[in-house]
């Protein structure tokens, strides 16, 4: 059965999407971490001083999978939990100052991953590309509010 080329987009995708995991997972164990645990880290520094179940809206993770990533990046010593003084029963998420330089690091391990997944796609191609999965976003966001 032939696929229409719309439908092929979506597979596509889905294809990259996954492969782009599993490299990102390959990446980060050079540096002893998961690709959830990078994606916590990176998150937390845009946004420190964010309540744990705020995090996990913006991760789109369960509660209790979070919890988990949060122990042990503060096992590490990577991040540290502060009390809430509006909420007694909520905590704060902050960077520690050992998390600066494994931050930098993913960084550098971002920019490499990504700089192999674009090769061969120029400047414009890609400014195309973030348009039209711009696009899609919105597209599915506003289907998601219906």
């Amino acid at each position: 059965m032939q696929l229409s080329p719309a439908r092929e987009v979506g597979f596509a995708l889905n294809d990259v999407a996954r492969l782009m995991r599993t490299y990102a997972d390959q990446r980060a164990r050079t540096l002893n971490m998961t690709r959830a645990q990078w994606a916590v880290l990176v998150r937390l520094q845009r946004c420190q001083g964010v309540k744990q179940s705020e995090l996990a809206a913006l991760l789109d993770l369960a509660p209790i999978t979070l919890t988990r990533l949060i122990d042990k990046l503060t096992a590490s010593g990577l991040v540290e939990r502060r009390d809430d003084v509006a909420d007694r029963r909520a905590h704060r998420l902050y960077l520690t100052d050992k998390a600066k330089p494994i931050l930098g690091r993913l960084d550098l391990l971002g920019e490499a991953l990504m700089q192999r997944a674009l090769t061969g796609i120029d400047a414009t191609q890609i400014t195309a590309l973030m348009q039209a999965l711009q696009r899609i976003k919105t597209n599915l966001k506003t289907e998601l509010k219906a």
